[in-house]
């Protein structure tokens, strides 16, 4: 099961959480929070990430990303862990576990619901693959930014408030910009190796100083959303967040400095928890607005 485990890449799972903790704090200040399709939305969103992750090992394995040169962990299908169509099977299935459990949503948002759905699927897997792999074209930050970001918040609260709020668009907009930086450090590590297979990134297209500008302002702004929220009436506990901009500095210089796969990858996941602890902040600060308010 080790191979599968890493192939399923632990440390970018908070990307699937965070959007599910941020939202049902949202639903609950609001009283509106309902614990079933929110933890259909949470299963829904892991399942999409681990499938997205299956097929980034397999076609960037095709595409020759994948290389014994390459810094960060070894990827199953290139080191010979797993062989290329049993990951492909394996993809396959975890999309269909997620569009089976997605199916459970459709009681509490419609069956609209499917075409969103089906799209998070067809683009988990146009990251990496079909004939226009958004990865390899500089969209892979975008679609993050999107579907784990302003999708999985905004239809998460939802399918619970039954209405899409101006609030839950500025909350996804954060966690959205914070998930597109856990991207970003992968792309990062691996600039030299994704040039040399024509994988056009960000960080490839631009270089590293505009990367590092990318990573600074994303947290910038996903720290300056609480503050909105609290001129549009919130109480200041929203604005907790803002008690982590000490490890925002931290974070950027440790990507200007980091050189070996190691450093990159212990900067992976501490991005990661960045994106947790910032959603727990505004989540507490949610919940404490409504318990005193």
């Amino acid at each position: 099961m080790r191979p599968w485990v890493e192939a399923a890449r632990p440390k970018t799972l908070p990307a699937a959480i965070a959007p599910v903790i941020v939202a049902s704090a949202l639903a609950w200040r609001h009283g509106v929070f309902d614990h079933w399709p929110a933890l259909i939305c949470l299963a829904f969103a892991l399942l999409i990430q681990v499938g997205t992750n299956f097929a980034n090992d397999y076609y960037d394995f095709l595409k020759g990303a994948d290389t014994p040169d390459r810094i960060g962990p070894r990827r199953a299908v290139a080191s010979g862990a797993i062989a290329p169509e049993t990951m492909r099977r394996g993809m396959r299935l975890v999309f269909l576990a997620a569009f089976l459990v997605g199916c459970g949503l459709i009681y509490y948002g419609g069956w609209w619901l499917l075409v969103v759905g089906v799209a998070s699927i067809l683009c988990g897997i146009a990251y990496t693959g079909g004939p226009y792999p958004l990865g390899y074209h500089g969209l892979g930050d975008l679609f993050a930014f999107l579907f784990f970001g302003v999708v999985a918040v905004m239809f998460t609260y939802y399918v619970q408030a039954g209405v899409f709020t101006g609030d839950a668009c500025l909350v996804s907009v954060a966690v959205g910009l914070l998930v597109a930086n856990i991207l970003l450090v992968n792309n990062y590590r691996d600039e030299a190796t994704d040039r040399r297979a024509g994988k056009r990134t960000l960080v490839v297209r631009f270089g590293k100083v505009f990367a590092s500008y990318q990573y600074q302002l994303s947290c910038l702004v996903a720290l300056l959303i609480p503050v909105l929220l609290w001129r549009k009436g919130y109480g200041p506990a929203v604005m907790l967040p803002l008690l982590l901009w000490p490890l925002v500095v931290r974070l950027r210089r440790r990507l200007a400095q980091s050189r070996s796969g190691s450093e990159f990858n212990a900067l992976l996941a501490a991005t990661a928890r960045f994106l947790v602890l910032y959603a727990i902040a505004i989540a507490a600060g949610l919940v404490v607005d409504r318990v005193v308010g």
